[in-house]
């Protein structure tokens, strides 16, 4: 009952436009930030760690719009699940590197898209699956009322969900074996034992190692797909990328701190990206 009701509010919400949720993001970002503590307190340690930034209002800025851009991430998310995904589509302003794509579909190979916490990242799959189907892989809500309301959210005609469990990889191989393109979030820390240690903005950060290993026994393209999204509720550009030829976790981990520099202020920093991995 309790996942009805609220489903039921976020349809009603969510239907707003863009430019009045992330107005909303605004306040809620700032709101966050002044009185919850362990929201501050994780923002403020994940940027001292990522920038050393000796001037405190240098600081002070790129935090103060750091939050409302992640206020802006948390209204945006709910939208898009709920939103027909024609108006997902109309959102994305222009594509870049949509070259890289056709080049992969070419080889038959698969695709891997690598999509992390940042900037809005649910347009990204959203976007594809205008053209192409997508599977993607991401992890269950403890929740359940959560759970129901993102699986609801996340249903597209073209986008298949892996859960994160050996099932869900299994629906992510078949998918590139026959030739199509699957999408996961490398800064999302794995459970223990589906991971290494490596370093991401000097720091040591639990990374799984999936995804070069599917790369691996693939020969899939790895490329990166990034949603900048566009200042006052204008909607997004999609950016897309090779990763290189370093597939490894710290190579993944390099290439990720390579664009997160270039859009500091839309990564995801109350996310803790540096916590030590569930069992």
């Amino acid at each position: 009952m309790l996942s009805r009701l609220l489903l039921f509010f976020i349809a009603i919400l969510f239907k707003l436009p863009l430019f009045v949720l992330h107005g909303l993001g605004n306040g809620f970002g700032f709101i966050a930030y002044r009185f919850d503590p362990r929201f501050k307190e994780r923002i403020d340690a994940n940027l001292k760690r990522a920038f050393n930034i000796s001037n405190e209002n240098d600081l002070k800025k790129l935090t103060r719009v750091a939050v409302r851009e992640i206020g802006k991430c948390l209204m945006e998310a709910p939208a898009i699940w709920f939103n027909t995904p024609q108006k997902n589509f109309r959102w994305v302003k222009q594509c870049y590197g949509w070259e890289h794509v056709e080049t992969a579909l070419k080889k038959k190979k698969g695709i891997i898209f690598l999509t992390p916490h940042l900037g809005c990242f649910e347009i990204t799959a959203q976007y594809y699956a205008h053209f192409h189907p997508i599977t993607v892989l991401f992890k269950r809500p403890k929740k359940n009322w959560l759970a129901n309301i993102v699986l609801s959210g996340r249903r597209h005609p073209q986008i298949h969900l892996a859960e994160a469990n050996i099932q869900g990889v299994k629906l992510l191989m078949q998918a590139l074996k026959k030739g199509e393109a699957i999408g996961v979030l490398p800064d999302q820390v794995p459970n223990e034992g589906q991971g290494v240690w490596t370093q991401f903005f000097n720091t040591p950060a639990y990374t799984m190692t999936l995804v070069s290993k599917l790369a691996a026994s693939s020969k899939a393209t790895v490329l990166i797909g990034f949603g900048h999204r566009l200042s006052n509720g204008q909607g997004y550009e999609v950016h897309i990328e090779p990763l290189g030829q370093d597939h490894s976790p710290q190579g993944i981990n390099d290439r990720l701190e390579m664009l997160i520099r270039k859009y500091p202020t839309q990564y995801l920093w109350n996310y803790q990206r540096f916590k030590k991995p569930n069992k």
